[in-house]
């Protein structure tokens, strides 16, 4: 996010005239910081329009006007809705985006409103189901933890089943990171989200995309091959601290218009924050 701010300060000098100049070089910073070439070129086409009609004569009066264009893209979907009865969240993502951590901090975040259960489904990698049951145990939440080698969507079936029986009211599956462009294994996704919609009308209610937003544009690349296989429904924005450009949020909520649930913002279990789009924007500007 401070990349992002540290562009735009650089643009954004007192008194600049809005000339072509002024409207390429606010382009070439938004590219840049990860904003991409189709948000860039709609936050610049809105400048330009208030420009037109007068409402903006230099850049000392576009902040206001940026932060509403900014908020607008950002602002695609109502927060998530957890009903009394049982919720089923289904978490996706490629390997190493943080989403066992991303999930101890949803059961962290919900374990005092909600009865959690967390469940594995990564039954490929040993440790997996280890991470997840030691996670429970340190929030108290319950967990479901599949065998090594057991079939996921099996595992995601019994996970209901126990939930159920718990009286549970959220129920968060983790599943193995998957290259987005490994069919099989997209497949795999598709194949438990069919599971748990047999299992209980409607779910997954929701699926989260967990992204990792220092890798800039592939996010774009993960996001359109996830959302194609198995239609995610609202994106965790992991390491979103100094580190990361903080366009990339921008740039995905233009291209997918999918909501931006969480982002997190440290390592420590508190370090998830709902998404704000005008928190947000204020914070690249304040």
């Amino acid at each position: 996010m401070m990349n992002l701010l540290q562009k735009l300060a650089s643009v954004l000098k007192k008194g600049a005239r809005l000339d072509e100049a002024f409207f390429s070089e606010l382009e070439e910073k938004l590219i840049e910081a990860d904003v991409g070439l189709g948000a860039s070129q709609k936050i610049l086409n809105s400048l330009k329009s208030s420009a037109a009609t007068g409402e903006l004569k230099n850049s000392a009066e576009m902040i206001d006007v940026l932060k509403s264009v900014l908020t607008n893209i950002l602002t695609c979907g109502p927060p998530i809705q957890v009903s009394p009865d049982l919720h089923v969240v289904l978490v996706v993502g490629v390997n190493g985006t943080g989403k066992t951590t991303t999930i101890a901090k949803l059961a962290n975040h919900y374990s005092t409103q909600k009865r959690v259960m967390l469940a594995c489904c990564d039954t490929y990698r040993a440790a997996a189901g280890e991470q997840l049951r030691v996670w429970a145990q340190r929030l108290g939440v319950d967990s479901i933890i599949g065998q090594d080698g057991a079939d996921p969507a099996s595992v995601a079936f019994d996970a209901v089943d126990a939930a159920m029986a718990r009286g549970s009211n959220l129920l968060i599956i983790d599943t193995a990171g998957r290259q987005h462009t490994r069919a099989p294994l997209m497949d795999e996704l598709s194949k438990i989200k069919r599971v748990l919609g047999n299992k209980v009308t409607g779910s997954p209610h929701e699926v989260l995309l967990v992204l990792d937003a220092t890798t800039g544009q592939n996010a774009l690349s993960q996001a359109q091959s996830f959302t194609t296989h198995i239609g995610v429904t609202g994106i965790v924005l992991s390491k979103l601290d100094g580190t990361a450009k903080g366009g990339i949020v921008i740039a995905i909520a233009d291209r997918f218009g999918i909501p931006i649930r969480w982002v997190g913002v440290g390592e420590g279990l508190p370090h998830l924050e709902k998404f704000d789009p005008q928190r947000f924007v204020n914070r690249i500007f304040d």
